[in-house]
């Protein structure tokens, strides 16, 4: 548990995380939602404390600024979430003038961000990245936890 709580303080990046900063198997997921929905411009997982883990995002997005915002709004969403209904957080949708960017809880550590055209099927954005954000807590819990 200390260790825990040393390693969140000092940033340290999880050690399943390559030297690039992304993980393979999470950006495997992240490239394989863009090709499930079209209008999908961009998707990012960070961890709860600001990290970069993966992202597919366009240049014109910077990924740890990106990732930094992320776990601010996922911080205050769950902030909401526990005050107006004492339950857990799963999700929070932003629709701007050019599109939506969609933030989905992946377990207690981590959350995917989405980032989709205005024109894009919101339905079918959560029918196809709510079990990704599930793929993507499995695939980032500990080793001990997954057996």
């Amino acid at each position: 548990m200390l260790k825990h709580l040393i390693e969140r303080l000092a940033k340290v990046a999880d050690p399943a995380v390559t030297a690039q900063g992304l993980d393979p198997d999470v950006m495997t997921e992240l490239r394989a939602l863009r090709t499930r929905i079209p209008q999908l411009t961009g998707s990012l997982v960070a961890s709860a404390d600001g990290l970069l883990v993966a992202h597919d995002l366009p240049p014109s997005v910077e990924p740890s600024g990106m990732a930094a915002v992320t776990a601010s709004g996922l911080a205050l969403a769950h902030r909401i979430a526990r005050t107006a209904h004492g339950g857990a957080f799963y999700e929070v949708v932003i629709r701007g003038v050019d599109g939506y960017v969609v933030t989905y809880s992946a377990g207690p550590e981590a959350s995917l961000t989405v980032l989709a055209g205005a024109e894009v099927n919101v339905g079918r954005l959560h029918l196809e990245s709510r079990p990704v954000a599930r793929a993507i807590a499995a695939l980032l819990m500990p080793t001990t936890r997954r057996a």
